[in-house]
């Protein structure tokens, strides 16, 4: 198979508004051992590449400068001691940068098979968020089968995907969304509640809700000012992951209530981990949710598609808040 030498791709050209991305040509990469290289026929568009545009996200030591965590396409090259793919197979992985380009290189550990008869699209707005949710959720929330789970951002690539994951592994789910209409499609995607969050308190919804009990597990992206409220909102026994901050990472807590109700509070990140960690998450969704998927009992929500060409536009309409689902490009 002849490859070109070069690719386009997207490059951060400064640190700033979503006007910063630029198409530009770079070497194509070459695949290091147990690497593969895709053909990407996809790439999603996350939170983090904001953050990165912003200037506020740094990339890993030794990953590329391009953005873009996810990718779905064909696998056209394979680096030294590669063994469980061969040239041909389409795939879906997890990167540590570089989804927004022609060609991108991705750990062999962190590729997927592209699930039943999901198009390139779909197939690339599931890495970033299933493995999100599925290590937050499921691994440190030790959310179970007739649990309560509230998560914050329900109508984003995020929230979406914890809704659906949390209902088909039969929770009881409330999410919390920007607009009536927002509420709404969380509900289609398997909430009990929507709430909305600048006309209801989600502590007093939650709580009628269970009969003042509280809910078992929260899904928090939000901080700030959310943290209080969160610990009033879990049931004794609960447990609050949080995986960002956008209202800032600092806020009071009244240890005391902590210590009474037996609260749980962790959460992690994503992107610095190891292969081998982000390695063992694609191995549990392979085997607990890619069944699924592949049923068409679970189906991850596109909102838009962009050409690569247009990455600007897709950053937009992130920051707009104005999307429910994944974003992805189409180079």
């Amino acid at each position: 198979m002849t490859l070109p030498a070069r690719m386009r791709a997207v490059e951060i050209s400064r640190p700033g508004g979503p006007e910063v991305l630029e198409l530009a040509e770079r070497p194509r990469p070459e695949p290091g051992p147990d690497e593969v290289l895709v053909r990407v026929e996809a790439a999603g568009v996350n939170r983090p590449d904001v953050l990165q545009r912003r200037g506020l996200y740094a990339p890993p030591p030794g990953a590329t400068d391009i953005p873009g965590l996810e990718v779905a396409g064909t696998i056209v090259g394979l680096g030294a001691g590669v063994a469980e793919w061969r040239l041909g197979d389409r795939v879906t992985a997890l990167l540590a940068g570089g989804g927004y380009a022609e060609y991108a290189v991705a750990p062999t550990p962190q590729c997927l098979p592209i699930p039943g008869d999901l198009g390139p699209a779909a197939a690339a707005a599931l890495p970033e968020t299933f493995f999100t949710v599925w290590t937050n959720v499921f691994d440190r929330g030790r959310l179970a089968a007739g649990e309560t789970f509230l998560v914050h951002g329900g109508a984003s690539g995020i929230g979406t995907t914890a809704i659906a994951l949390a209902h088909a592994f039969g929770a009881r789910v409330f999410a919390t969304a920007g607009s009536a209409e927002r509420c709404r499609a969380c509900e289609r995607l398997g909430a009990e509640r929507g709430i909305e969050r600048s006309a209801e308190d989600f502590v007093a919804v939650t709580r009628e809700a269970t009969g003042g009990r509280g809910v078992d597990v929260i899904l928090d992206m939000v901080g700030g000012d959310y943290l209080p409220r969160n610990v009033a909102a879990l049931a004794e026994n609960g447990r609050l992951v949080q995986i960002a901050y956008l209202r800032g990472p600092k806020a009071e807590l009244d240890l005391d209530l902590v210590m009474r109700r037996r609260l749980v509070i962790t959460g992690s990140t994503l992107r610095p981990r190891s292969v081998a960690e982000k390695g063992a998450i694609a191995r549990a969704l392979r085997e607990r949710v890619w069944p699924r998927l592949e049923a068409g009992e679970l189906r991850p929500l596109v909102h838009a598609t962009f050409p690569l060409a247009e990455a600007a536009a897709a950053h937009a309409l992130m920051e707009s808040n104005e999307h429910v689902g994944k974003i992805v490009l189409l180079p």
